[in-house]
């Protein structure tokens, strides 16, 4: 957990993305996201053990999801936030922060559409930085390629 004195950003603003904390507002465009990139989301490290499911979900499924998502933000359990590209306003990915059982720690993983491949390596920058600056974690760790 997230210490309460901490201010959990609702949003970032990245170069040419931001993040929004996932809830049931983004289920439509979420839903399009994951559901259009499932094999390359699979083959991402951290996914592909059950999520997404390889048959994939149905909105009020998803919307479900999405709605244990926020209530655990709210908790400060875990944090997940959607990537929305800042030009379409479209939503190209995802981010999961979970802190770790070591005080300080957290573990990251995150995925991006198929269509947006190339934003995988630059979100994972740009995301690790802003969890080392502007977070209270001493140590970040990202799942990688």
């Amino acid at each position: 957990m997230v210490d309460d004195a901490f201010v959990v950003p609702e949003v970032f603003v990245g170069d040419g993305f931001r993040l929004e904390l996932l809830g049931p507002q983004h289920n439509e465009a979420d839903h399009a996201a994951w559901m259009s990139s499932i094999e390359h989301i699979r083959s991402t490290p951290g996914f592909g053990r059950g999520w997404p499911p390889a048959a994939g979900m149905t909105p009020a499924q998803n919307l479900a999801d999405l709605e244990s998502h926020a209530e655990r933000s709210a908790r400060r359990v875990d944090f997940a936030y959607s990537v929305i590209e800042d030009v379409t306003g479209d939503v190209i990915g995802c981010v999961y922060l979970k802190p770790a059982v070591a005080q300080g720690e957290v573990d990251v993983s995150s995925w991006v559409s198929a269509a947006r491949a190339e934003l995988d390596g630059p979100l994972t920058h740009v995301v690790a930085a802003w969890l080392r600056e502007a977070w209270p974690f001493r140590a970040v760790h990202y799942t990688l390629r």
